[in-house]
């Protein structure tokens, strides 16, 4: 009985000196969608967000757990966001731009950087050992695209596409795969002559000896990381200095990037255009019905983004 008395006194004088308060747990999630495996999508942000924690904690005085929310497709991370479902996430782009349109509180945090340089490039890629040597000879071809509301997968490859005259009605048939992985392999694998992916998959994908190579480039605004509306002014500021500030060399490795810059929604105008000029790439199709096989037309993706709300 002395003993269990002298424990809970012991216990009761440690507690003492630690307020309540310091105990509690800050608690945030990070939304992100699936443009790749979403194994690979965790391996790839724990680092990073396990130094935003670290960051934090000395920012803010407090202990901050953060946990990573993988949606199943662009439009559902889109969703998570723009209605406060994860307290900020990492997008492309495309899908900035619509979470914006859905919900126009979201704030930028941050940008990734390679070099300090705001800018990273679309691939359209084919099979290593096809004929094709120019964009223009993809007419009569098969194409893979990514999600539908991707920024390099769709918007960006698309309105490349119509810049050297190749249109939807050019193509032979195209479809969506969702994922810039499924791209390159479906490329590599034969099943499309060409594809449009993000360059760092393109680069992984060449490693593991998928047999593609670059037919064309098409330069992109680097990633954003977005903070929901109604995020306190706190910890808005916290987060974004510690994504400027970031210096963990493991955890910048594992984005494939070397820092952060400052962002604003005026560097995504270029993205508003292909996305608002997205139905030309489909202006010398015939009807719905004959947009390779039933896919849907650039204007009911778009209502469909619009409703539930995306792109990387």
């Amino acid at each position: 009985m002395k003993m269990k008395l002298l424990a809970a006194l012991t216990c009761a004088i440690g507690l003492a000196g630690f307020p309540v308060a310091s105990l509690a747990v800050q608690n945030l999630s990070f939304g992100v969608y699936t443009s790749n495996k979403p194994t690979a999508m965790v391996k790839k942000f724990k680092p990073m967000l396990k130094a935003i924690e670290k960051d934090l904690e000395a920012r803010l005085g407090e202990p901050v757990k953060i946990r990573i929310q993988v949606a199943k497709d662009y439009t559902q991370g889109i969703q998570h966001l723009a209605n406060g479902k994860v307290d900020f996430s990492r997008f492309g782009p495309a899908s900035y731009v619509e979470a914006k349109r859905t919900n126009p509180d979201l704030r930028i945090l941050a940008l990734e950087s390679s070099k300090g340089e705001k800018v990273f490039y679309g691939i359209i890629c084919v099979k290593d050992d096809s004929g094709i040597s120019d964009v223009k000879q993809l007419a009569g071809k098969s194409f893979a695209f990514g999600d539908q509301l991707s920024t390099i997968g769709r918007f960006l490859s698309q309105q490349y596409l119509v810049n050297h005259g190749i249109y939807s009605s050019s193509l032979s048939r195209f479809d969506y795969l969702d994922r810039h992985d499924k791209v390159g392999t479906s490329v590599g694998a034969g099943q499309f002559d060409a594809g449009a992916l993000n360059e760092g998959t393109f680069n992984k994908l060449v490693k593991k000896d998928v047999p593609i190579r670059e037919l064309a480039r098409f330069p992109n605004v680097q990633k954003p990381w977005i903070a929901r509306s109604g995020l306190s002014d706190k910890l808005y500021k916290a987060l974004r200095e510690s994504l400027l500030e970031m210096e963990n060399k493991q955890a910048l490795a594992s984005l494939k990037k070397d820092g952060f810059v400052e962002g604003d929604d005026s560097d995504f105008a270029s993205i508003r255009d292909a996305i608002d000029n997205n139905a030309v790439f489909f202006s010398k199709a015939g009807s719905s019905d004959e947009i390779a096989g039933g896919i849907a037309s650039p204007d009911s993706a778009m209502e469909v983004s619009g409703e539930t709300s995306n792109s990387m």
